[in-house]
Formats: C-alpha cells, structure tokens, sequence
C-alpha cells in the first residue's frame, strides 16, 4: 500500500486515495463480500479483496471504521451513506478514492495500461471526430496511448455518471477532448443529465496522467457551489435508486 497514492496526484484535497501495485490475497473481507466472490477464480478473487482494501484505507482517511463495500446490480461499489467513491483496477494496479457525500457529488476513476488499445476497439468506443483527435494526439504530442486515454477518461464519465442517475451511459453518448498540456479532458455528454447547481449537468471535467507505464483519469465533482442544489442532487439520485429497487428487486 502507498503512503500516497499515485493518483492523488490528480485529485482534489477532499478525495482520499489509497492504492497498491500488488495484490493482497489475504486482505480481510466482510462475509457478504465473500459470498460475492466466493465462485470466482483465484485472480479474480485476489484482485477484488485487493481493491476492499484500498476502500477501506481510503475510508479510514475519512475517520470511517472499516465498512463492507458490495457491488450494485451493475457492479457499482455501494458506498456507506454519505460517502462517495470509485474503485479501480488493471493489470499492477489497484486503487479506491473516496469523499464525504457533504465534500463531493460524485467520483470516477479509471486506470489502464499505457498501451494501445486492440484493433477495432478505438472504432467501438469513439466518434469519428474522436479518432481524428487521436490521430492529431498522436502526431503533434506522442507519448502515452491516446486512444488507451480516451478509453479510460470513458469509464471514468461512466462513473462518475451512474452515482447520479442510475442509469447506463454508452460510450458514444459522450465526446471526449484532452488538453495535452494541462493535463485535462472534458467529456461533452450527448445525452440529457440530471440538474446540478440549477442548471441540466451537460458535461464532466477530469484530469489525467500518465506515469509508471499506467494512464489514469479521475472525474471529481464537488458539492461546494451550491447547497440547495446538492440537497436537490441528493433526493435525485435516491429517486433514481427507488426506480432501481423497483425495476431489480434490490
């Protein structure tokens, strides 16, 4: 486990990371999470001990007791009341952020390898004006996979999404851009959102990096502009979660 996360370094200061390069076999779970896991294979079962761990961690920064974090009907990490999160994982690498729900709105994170994504894959995930970026990315700023990037900065919309509404979130239904410099990417969704701080949520901001052969892409929304707002975002996304019981039986 790292004193300080690697992806800190993309995170606002109310965001507690924790991450590790190594899986932790024998990292304690609750006796649900077991149950989760218990009829997957050993990796799998390594690498999801391993990411409780780091939520756990992660909480602990918070003042949190250690707490059960289960997976959603979509394989979402289900939070404790009043925090916020995103969990992540990929080859050598393992990581949780979270806040409290009074700090942020929602968080998103992803991690990959820093290396080009499979044929036919950019043409799955992208727009054509995206792959034309990429192609631009490519030339002018070469350095980490640009296409392994936007994939990434993808999931980490798709995260940071689903908190909110409770709903699926295509890879075509957001555009996304970098700024190569600042280490930037803004997602332009092209579907409609919930309303945030008074007005439709058209978009999400994130930051990236690329460092140690990894990508990594963090979206993280505060709830500081608006009280009223947040209290509003709030009754959302537990009306959304009600519509989700409803429809699943959970």
């Amino acid at each position: 486990m790292n004193a300080e996360a690697l992806i800190a370094n993309i995170l606002p200061p109310w965001a507690m990371a924790a991450d590790t390069f190594e899986d932790h076999a024998d990292a304690m779970l609750f006796p649900a999470e077991a149950e989760v896991i218990s009829r997957s294979v050993e990796q799998k079962r390594a690498e999801f001990a391993t990411a409780r761990m780091c939520a756990r961690k992660a909480m602990s920064a918070l003042g949190l007791p250690p707490q059960q974090v289960l997976p959603g009907v979509r394989g979402e990490p289900q939070w404790p009341k009043g925090v916020v999160g995103s969990i992540t994982h990929c080859t050598g690498y393992r990581a949780a952020v979270v806040g409290a729900s009074s700090e942020g709105l929602t968080i998103g994170i992803d991690a990959e390898p820093d290396k080009g994504i499979a044929s036919g894959v950019l043409e799955a995930i992208s727009k054509p004006e995206e792959r034309e970026a990429i192609r631009v990315l490519n030339r002018e700023h070469p350095g980490p996979s640009w296409d392994r990037l936007l994939f990434s900065a993808k999931e980490s919309v798709y995260k940071a999404w689903f908190p909110l509404t409770r709903r699926w979130l295509d890879f075509e239904s957001a555009t996304v851009t970098f700024d190569p410099l600042r280490g930037t990417f803004y997602a332009r969704l092209l579907v409609t959102g919930p309303s945030m701080f008074g007005r439709p949520l058209t978009g999400f901001r994130g930051r990236w990096m690329a460092r140690e052969g990894l990508i990594l892409t963090a979206i993280a929304i505060s709830a500081r502009s608006d009280r009223v707002q947040h209290r509003d975002l709030a009754h959302y996304r537990e009306q959304a979660r009600h519509r989700e019981r409803a429809q699943y039986g959970v």
